[in-house]
């Protein structure tokens, strides 16, 4: 069962050269409200596709269609864009590493690239293999590997800082097209097959595949995160769902997208306090959703700028989210406040 809530604007003010607007509902025993600040990027042509926050609070994103890795300082509202070396390399997923550094997929290049923050240095680390033409989304372990997904290419692979060294491992299922990664309290990355049914996971050592079939063939996982007890949540784009996969058990529990079937579910993100958010896409004004697992309650607001697709979020460790409006040119912040 899910509830949508009555949504109204509280208010509206620009702010430090961000649109700032909060949305709220009512919800017993608790209300929450959800402010919305959004930053319009110097890109040419601005269409941000990832974001990622760094140790020091700043947010980096893909420029994607520019060719530029980005940082905004959400203090100051300040840019700065670093140009890539390798023309239509196609930045798409970022991840930063313990110091700070950025680590992107060149989509468009089959290459993994690294941007050191104190001195812009852009490292290029080619894939081994030719058929590895799209690196898609990358994260990094405890460990300091960085994993990442091969889309249209069917791998899942590994890079080693120290070394350069890239390794790869095919998806067993034919054209599973592994999109969003991320990995578990026991350091084993799991990744969604967007191509089919399945969620598939990796063993570190052994590079040996696992995967998952979710019950109805039409699902499409699009992107995935896991909560604390090491349950992968997936957004359900063909069908409208949020599902649940307990890999211990292969128990699969779905809840219906507040915008039906046609809502598709896209960009996700599990907050610190175990609430889970999500984006659905299927509209020109992309809603964020919220879905509280203690009461499976799901609640939704409209994205005042519009999103233009949210495709990928994160959820900062003060529990703020950040979302890449791709087609309305925009980083955006999401704060939740919450009371009794």
């Amino acid at each position: 069962m899910f509830s949508i809530p009555s949504r109204r604007a509280a208010t509206s003010a620009l702010a430090a050269a961000a649109l700032s607007v909060t949305l709220a509902y009512s919800a017993a025993p608790a209300t929450v409200a959800v402010s919305f600040d959004a930053w319009m990027t110097p890109s040419n042509p601005p269409y941000p596709h990832d974001p990622e926050v760094a140790p020091d609070g700043s947010v980096w994103y893909t420029g994607q269609r520019a060719n530029v890795i980005g940082r905004l300082d959400p203090k100051t509202g300040a840019f700065k864009e670093y140009p890539l070396p390798t023309a239509n390399s196609g930045p798409h997923g970022l991840v930063a590493d313990k110091d700070g550094n950025i680590w992107y997929t060149g989509n468009g290049a089959g290459l993994i690239g690294k941007v050191e923050a104190k001195t812009g240095k852009v490292t290029e680390y080619k894939m081994p293999d030719p058929t590895a033409r799209d690196p898609h989304t990358p994260i990094f372990d405890d460990h300091g590997t960085l994993w990442f997904t091969v889309q249209g290419g069917n791998f899942v692979g590994k890079l080693d800082p120290p070394t350069g060294t890239v390794t790869l491992a095919a998806v067993p299922t034919p054209n599973a097209r592994p999109y969003g990664i991320k990995i578990n309290s026991k350091g084993i990355p799991f990744f969604d097959e967007f191509g089919t049914n399945k969620i598939g996971s990796i063993d570190p050592q052994t590079m040996k595949i696992t995967e998952y079939p979710l019950p109805d063939p039409k699902t499409r996982p699009r992107r995935i995160d896991i909560a604390n007890d090491d349950t992968v949540y997936y957004t359900d784009y063909a069908r409208g769902f949020l599902g649940r996969l307990d890999p211990k058990t292969g128990k699969v529990t779905e809840f219906v997208s507040p915008g039906g079937a046609d809502s598709r579910p896209y960009a996700i993100a599990i907050a610190p306090d175990g609430i889970v958010w999500y984006c659905e896409t299927g509209t020109e004004k992309n809603m964020l959703v919220r879905f509280d697992p203690a009461t499976s309650k799901l609640d939704a607001w409209p994205i005042p700028s519009g999103g233009g697709t949210v495709r990928h979020m994160v959820a900062a460790p003060n529990g703020e989210l950040w979302l890449a409006e791709s087609g309305v040119g925009k980083i955006s912040r999401v704060r939740v406040r919450t009371a009794s």
